[in-house]
């Protein structure tokens, strides 16, 4: 009996399915179910282990543990993205991220009158006092001011009473996120593990995912 091969009774042969089955709470190799010899019985399923792997694209849902690294990482932790340029055939774009030391939001558009309504996910969103407002007149060199900031509206005026006409403007506004702690944007360390706050609200770009070979 023990050097009897039994056939395990798989049904399917669809050799690229995805893999299915609980979670095991431990790590361990990849398995691997053939030897590769011909004249291994296809449906055998003994266990070896893949020590080696190679692949071109990897998802990971959750974290990555290793003991070594062998590559190189983005050490300018640059964020951006890469697609197909949108007029140029057989062209590439490629964006930075604008960075700062603020987790920011912001909105844009075009304005006619004296009320700007604010998005309204911003209640809750943003710290009201960190509001910031950058207006542009069209058509004429009017001057555009902000009378104040309440109740998620931004109250603008200007020397319009005059002109008889109400002016159209483009505006950005941008402001803070009131939720989490305040980033610490100067601290003594060597890796990002020395951050002295709480590292749990940040995803860093070369540390937690952007490590490239």
């Amino acid at each position: 009996m023990s050097n009897e091969f039994i056939p395990r009774s798989i049904g399917n042969q669809n050799c690229d399915a995805p893999i299915t089955g609980t979670p095991h709470p431990n790590f361990d190799y990849i398995h691997r179910t053939t030897t590769g010899d011909e004249e291994y019985p296809e449906e055998a399923c003994e266990r070896y282990l893949q020590v080696n792997g190679k692949f071109d694209n990897l998802q990971v849902t959750n974290n990555v543990t290793s003991s070594t690294f062998n590559g190189s990482i983005n050490i300018q932790s640059w964020k951006g993205f890469d697609i197909q340029h949108p007029n140029k055939p057989n062209y590439r774009l490629r964006h930075i991220c604008l960075e700062g030391p603020e987790a920011g939001v912001y909105c844009r558009g075009k304005g006619k009158g004296k009320v700007i309504e604010l998005p309204d996910y911003w209640r809750g969103l943003i710290e009201e006092d960190t509001i910031s407002v950058h207006l542009t007149p069209i058509g004429n060199p009017y001057v555009l001011f902000v009378e104040k900031i309440n109740d998620n509206k931004v109250y603008v005026e200007s020397n319009w009473e005059k002109s008889g006409v109400d002016i159209e403007y483009y505006y950005v506004i941008n402001a803070s996120r009131i939720d989490g702690e305040p980033l610490i944007i100067e601290y003594e360390g060597q890796t990002p593990a020395d951050y002295p706050g709480d590292s749990s609200q940040f995803s860093i770009s070369g540390y937690d995912y952007g490590r490239v070979e």
